[in-house]
């Protein structure tokens, strides 16, 4: 086996239902790349389930982080990574076929530090898009002010450009994805690199936390909303994260 090139990192609480399908998915990705190049980390964090057993069964490397923290849960399955490369994917959503292609095209053009991708929900409905909508208009002026509008939902860039703007960071309990895409950005300027976006074929998320909570919940529930934003509301944050299975 040559060097891992690509390490994907998935952190999971609870995900028997899901995670099968998306380790498939990086499965059939890596194909394009070489499977041997490519390596997945499942952070368990407070599994009850058999999210370990389906995980180590289909050939990942299985670490356990139990903070309610989904910063810290990333950072630990990027800390033990070998590949050049990281990606980081939720239990829940299932990449493209070419998207460790497309994202090893990126990198390796030099104009590119990193990014995220196009996404789409496994179900939409008319209060799902209001919703989604909703949350893009919530946060365009935090990121109007850094630089304009970042895409995201799978993160990936260079271990050494992870390493190089601190990860994750895990003082933030919720919205660290949009820190995180905002900070990479930065430091893709000042190389005169772009943050860029995965478009051959969007990534596939479940529409679960509309099926637990309802397709309008974040609009009919706004102030629970505006706490989440805060990225710091441990109450809120473990509500409609956590603490919901």
């Amino acid at each position: 086996m040559g060097k891992t090139k690509f390490s994907v990192i998935i952190p999971a609480h609870n995900e028997a239902q899901y995670i099968g399908k998306c380790l498939r998915g990086i499965g059939i990705a890596a194909r394009a790349v070489a499977p041997d190049a490519v390596e997945t980390i499942v952070v368990a964090n407070r599994c009850t389930d058999k999210t370990r057993e389906i995980a180590e069964s289909l050939g990942a490397r299985v670490l356990v982080n139990d903070d309610k923290c989904i910063a810290a849960i990333r950072n630990t399955g990027v800390r033990a990574a070998v590949g050049e490369i990281v990606v980081t994917v939720d239990a829940d959503s299932v990449m493209g076929k070419e998207a460790l292609t497309e994202i090893k095209e990126k990198l390796e053009s030099g104009k590119f530090v990193g990014g995220g991708s196009n996404v789409k929900f496994d179900r939409m409905s008319f209060g799902i898009a209001c919703s989604s909508l909703y949350v893009v208009l919530k946060l365009l002026p935090v990121m109007m002010k850094n630089g304009g509008l970042l895409s995201g939902a799978m993160f990936w860039c260079r271990k050494e450009d992870f390493d190089a703007i601190g990860g994750f960071d895990e003082s933030l309990i919720s919205l660290e994805d949009m820190d995180f895409a905002v900070r990479l950005q930065k430091l893709g300027k000042q190389r005169k690199q772009k943050y860029g976006t995965l478009k051959r074929k969007p990534l596939v998320t479940s529409a679960r936390k509309f099926d637990t909570f309802g397709d309008w919940y974040l609009i009919k529930n706004r102030k629970l909303t505006k706490r989440i934003f805060t990225g710091r509301d441990r109450d809120a944050a473990d509500l409609f994260y956590y603490d919901v299975r």
